[in-house]
C-alpha cells in the first residue's frame, strides 16, 4: 500500500493547482488551448531532460518504499512524468499570480475591473 504514497501525494498536488487555477483564473480557465501548448512543451523539454541524464549515466532511480515501481523508460519512474507535470503547472500558476499582483496590485481576477470602477466614482 506505501507503494502508491508518492503518488498519490502528487496527485493531490496536482489536484490543489488545478482548484487554485479554477478558482482564481489563472491558466487552463482563462485560455485552455494555450496552457495546454504550455504545459506539454515544458513536460517534453523536462522529460527529454531527464532521458538525456539517464542516458549519460547522470540520472538514476532511486529505490524507496514510497513509490509504484512502474518504469516509463529505463530509470525513468511514473511519478517522474507526474512530478513534472505539477512542477509546469506550479509554475505558470505562480507567474501569472505574480504578475496579477504586479499589474493590479491584488491577487483576485476581478482586481483591476474593481479599480476601474473606483476611479471612475472619483
Amino acid at each position: 500500500m506505501t507503494g502508491l504514497f508518492y503518488l498519490a501525494a502528487l496527485l493531490v498536488s496536482l489536484a490543489g493547482m488545478a482548484v487554485l487555477d479554477w478558482r482564481l483564473r489563472l491558466f487552463f480557465r482563462t485560455a485552455p488551448l494555450r496552457a495546454a501548448v504550455v504545459l506539454l512543451a515544458g513536460l517534453a523539454f523536462f522529460l527529454t531532460w531527464d532521458l538525456a541524464g539517464i542516458a549519460l549515466g547522470i540520472f538514476y532511480r532511486g529505490q524507496t518504499e514510497f513509490m509504484t515501481g512502474i518504469l516509463l523508460a529505463p530509470e525513468l519512474p511514473l511519478e517522474e512524468a507526474v512530478f513534472l507535470t505539477f512542477l509546469c503547472y506550479l509554475t505558470m500558476n505562480l507567474y501569472l499570480l505574480v504578475r496579477r499582483r504586479l499589474d493590479t496590485g491584488s491577487f483576485r481576477p476581478d482586481a483591476r475591473a474593481g479599480r476601474r470602477e473606483e476611479a471612475a466614482r472619483r
